[in-house]
């Protein structure tokens, strides 16, 4: 699933050349594209027909449209390969292309979903914490990208749990928008072993974290993204290319940046976690 930096790409991509634009129509070819609005597909694309698109949010991982209309929004879940493109009308169709929503200038925000586990949705606004946010995105944390984002807090948040610091990261309730990729980069920058208890971490520790997990995002985010395969594109089809600057994911047997030791890989969630059993050793229990 794409990560914050990968997000919020997209969601650049989408304010710069949706925003403002009224949608003539909605065109919806898969029902699974849609299965979080239980309404349908005929009802989806009634009420977005005519709404002008006042804005493109995120918190996290979680991208959203706000209209004209007060206290709607679109919920738009990218998945493991959703893509949000915008395209001339008479363009030709991508393969996957199951919602193509036509704006006023004649473009169209096209959804693309191979693997269709992603979709679009409209949900109530409410306010949380003074911010209004879609219903299904009301637990989910500030991330550290966000303007009022409080670090003091989500570090006493983080020593508060009795768990693995990598689950920590990954905890969406606790800090948004980290997923594998990058909870695996602040960990190998903050030489830290996914698998140590986060009560255990000291206060400079877990800042420490913190401060490297916002750089690397900040960083990813310069860089367009991690573009593995060609799922992840932005709003006009092109790859990110932080992929190259990964210290720690993905490089299992190659030599740490910092001091050559082999990276290795472990078992983790379903999942794997790549660290450096030099710089980050696993803790004894």
């Amino acid at each position: 699933m794409p990560e914050l930096p990968e997000v919020e790409v997209v969601r650049r991509g989408v304010a710069e050349h949706v925003v403002g634009r009224v949608i003539e129509s909605v065109a919806i070819t898969h029902p699974r594209s849609v299965r979080r609005h239980l309404e349908g597909a005929a009802d989806l694309a009634a009420r977005l027909t005519g709404l002008q698109v006042a804005a493109a949010e995120r918190r996290g991982k979680y991208l959203w449209l706000t209209f004209d209309e007060p206290d709607t929004s679109l919920v738009v879940h990218l998945g493991m390969s959703g893509q949000m493109l915008v395209q001339p009308a008479d363009a030709p169709l991508e393969k996957h292309a199951h919602i193509r929503a036509t704006l006023g200038d004649g473009t169209q925000l096209r959804f693309v979903d191979q693997r269709t586990f992603g979709g679009w949705a409209l949900a109530p606004l409410v306010e949380v914490d003074g911010t209004l946010v879609p219903e299904p995105v009301a637990h989910i944390a500030r991330d550290p990208l966000d303007p009022r984002f409080d670090p003091e807090a989500v570090v006493a948040a983080v020593r508060a749990k009795q768990t693995e610091i990598k689950r920590v990261l990954l905890d969406q309730s606790v800090i948004s928008g980290i997923g594998n990729i990058y909870a695996d980069e602040s960990l190998w920058r903050a030489k830290i072993h996914g698998a140590r208890s986060a009560a255990a971490l000291s206060q400079p520790v877990v800042r420490t974290l913190m401060n490297e997990a916002t750089a690397v995002m900040n960083e990813a985010l310069a860089a367009g993204g991690t573009s593995f395969d060609t799922l992840y594109v932005n709003v006009n089809g092109q790859s990110g290319y932080f992929e190259r600057s990964l210290n720690a994911y993905g490089r299992e047997d190659e030599p740490c940046r910092r001091c050559g030791a082999p990276l290795v890989r472990e078992k983790f969630m379903n999942r794997s976690s790549f660290s450096c059993p030099r710089c980050q050793p696993r803790p004894r229990h």
